[in-house]
């Protein structure tokens, strides 16, 4: 008898679970668990009495299971994208889903294999002093809808790396993709290591001030970060957060448009723009603004949007009716202000209910909601300015700083205005790339904390000095 499917695996009857739609056609795809509080503390006792025997495994056979579940993760890649295409709405094809799961194997696999060494911080004669990293206890990793699947890996692939056991609490719209993921990871883990809950905010509210839990990492909007602070007062977790970013890219005189078109579009629409770090608002220069305008416009044009399952779609739906009614009264609002709508601008009602065309608004400027909030969807405000020392000021103007990006033909002068923008990453040509081995979070109201490489492995981790 061949063994069940990751969805039959995690899916419960209809009668007793949460019916979670297909984001493109509304179609009901599955049914979550409704955990509840009780459910939650039971998790909590069993990762406390499992987390001191798998912290004595050591990072070499922590290590290796990780591999062997990343292996997992590609055995069951194609199943794992499918889930998260219906669930989340976006493509299986172009940097979407399929590319989202390929990213949950590698992120494993680098947690699994960065090296964390003691550190010799201070050494005279026979005096020296190392910080060593011990594991902290127990994590509470809550993530977004966005990008579930990826995120969570980011959370816990290093988090159990470290010796800690973890919790995990997915955002209730996607709930089936994080589910699958912890389905694999369970195949290799010992029993109360990792553990997916998926229950109501009063649940998620309950991981951040749960005096069991040791560490928090969240990824979500600033609101909700700033209550996990609050919360977290009560027991003094540790925090790590990844909050919005409403992030700015500005390209310099004379640059190529060819040579940075595509890079620059999927910079702004990757996964639908709805990234965190995606380009949310883009400063150009007048000398080539409107070629920048008519690029970005064509690209929107062509890049074909529909729903995920069908070969050769790029671009989907909006993952759910809020997200898609603040899309939409954003782009209203700067036609209302008089922005000009080169192209889309409206809903795409034959593809589904939430899809939104790929929309690229000129002629507006800071001031403009479109502008100042973060749209998280597929509409770019194109910003003409003059001097460069004004584009940085405004681009430094938000409240948030995640990321932001520098688009030239001379990477010098590109280094030089990086250097001035107050984001916790600045690419350069480029927007929103990430290296599991390079370390990446926010300032400002962005959040704190940084995550991949080594720097993420001490985010979960608690420094010990042993000075002799």
């Amino acid at each position: 008898m061949s063994s069940p499917s990751l969805l039959d695996a995690i899916t419960v009857p209809a009668g007793t679970g949460r019916s979670v739609p297909d984001a493109a056609t509304r179609e009901i795809i599955g049914h979550a668990p409704v955990h509840t509080l009780d459910d939650l503390e039971d998790a909590i006792c069993r990762a406390r009495a499992a987390q001191p025997a798998w912290n004595a495994l050591g990072h070499a056979e922590r290590s290796r299971l990780l591999h062997a579940i990343a292996d997992d993760i590609e055995a069951h890649a194609e199943e794992l994208a499918v889930i998260l295409s219906r669930e989340q709405g976006k493509p299986l094809d172009g940097p979407n889903a399929r590319f989202e799961v390929g990213a949950c194997a590698v992120w494993t696999r680098s947690a699994a294999d960065t090296v964390l060494e003691p550190e010799t911080v201070f050494e005279d004669g026979p005096a020296r002093a190392e910080v060593h990293y011990d594991a902290l206890g127990v994590v509470g990793a809550i993530g977004p809808w966005n990008w579930p699947m990826m995120i969570t890996v980011w959370q816990i692939a290093p988090s159990l790396r470290m010796g800690n056991t973890v919790i995990v609490k997915p955002s209730g719209f996607t709930p089936l993709s994080v589910l699958a993921l912890g389905e694999i990871f369970n195949r290799h883990l010992p029993s109360g290591v990792l553990s997916v809950i998926t229950g109501d905010r009063e649940v998620g509210a309950a991981i951040a001030s749960h005096p069991g839990l040791d560490k928090i990492m969240f990824t979500g909007s600033t609101e909700t970060g700033r209550k996990i602070v609050e919360s977290s007062a009560r027991n003094l977790a540790r925090l790590t957060l990844e909050l919005g970013g409403n992030d700015a890219g500005i390209v310099l005189p004379d640059t190529d448009v060819s040579a940075i078109a595509e890079n620059l579009f999927w910079g702004c629409f990757i996964n639908t723009g709805q990234t965190c770090a995606a380009l949310k608002r883009l400063y150009v220069h007048e000398s080539v603004y409107e070629t920048v305008v008519n690029a970005l416009a064509d690209l929107a044009t062509a890049m074909p949007m529909g729903r995920g399952l069908d070969a050769g779609n790029v671009l989907g739906p909006l993952q759910n009716q809020n997200q898609f009614d603040i899309v939409r009264d954003l782009v209203d609002d700067a036609r209302a202000q008089g922005a000009r709508i080169v192209v889309g601008g409206e809903p795409a009602p034959e593809l589904g209910p939430l899809f939104y065309r790929a929309t690229v608004v000129a002629d507006i400027t800071d001031g403009s909601r479109l502008v100042d909030e973060e749209q998280f969807g597929p509409a770019i405000p194109v910003i003409k300015y003059a001097d460069v020392d004004d584009a940085v000021a405004r681009a430094n103007a938000s409240e948030q700083g995640l990321g932001a990006s520098v688009w030239s033909d001379d990477v010098d002068t590109a280094v030089e205005v990086a250097k001035r923008l107050q984001a916790g990453t600045v690419w350069i040509n480029q927007h929103g790339a990430l290296n599991p081995a390079v370390p990446f979070g926010g300032t400002k109201q962005s959040g704190y904390g940084q995550e991949f490489g080594a720097a993420g492995l001490k985010a979960v981790a608690a420094p010990k000095v042993i000075s002799r």
